[in-house]
C-alpha cells in the first residue's frame, strides 16, 4: 500500500465555505481521511491510500491538477495553488535498500 499524504491551510475567511465543499467531497471520493492540525488550527491533511505507486500518483496529479474538480480549493488558500503540497509515501520497514 502507499499513501498520497496533501498538506494545505485554508484562510479563515474562508473556513465555512471549505469545510461545506470538503464535506461533498468526502461523499464522493470516500477513500480519503482528513485531518486538522490540533496545534495549528485550518491546517488540513488528507491521507489518501493507494494499492500501488501508480494508482498515488494519479491521486497526485487529480488532487493538483489545473484541470481537476479540486482546483476550486485553491482560492482559499493562502497563496493559492502553489501552497498546496502533495507527496507519495512508499511502505519500508526500517532498513537500508541496497
Amino acid at each position: 500500500m502507499f499513501i498520497c499524504f496533501v498538506e494545505y491551510r485554508i484562510d479563515s475567511a474562508a473556513e465555512l465555505t471549505y469545510r461545506e465543499w470538503i464535506a461533498e467531497k468526502q461523499d464522493e471520493f470516500p477513500g480519503f481521511k482528513l485531518f486538522e492540525g490540533t496545534d495549528q488550527p485550518l491546517l488540513f491533511v488528507e491521507v489518501w491510500e493507494a494499492p500501488n505507486v501508480e494508482e498515488a500518483e494519479r491521486i497526485k496529479k487529480e488532487r493538483c491538477g489545473e484541470r481537476s474538480s479540486w482546483r476550486d480549493m485553491a482560492d482559499w488558500v493562502p497563496g493559492g495553488s502553489a501552497k498546496i503540497h502533495a507527496w507519495t509515501f512508499k511502505p519500508i520497514n526500517g532498513r537500508a535498500e541496497r
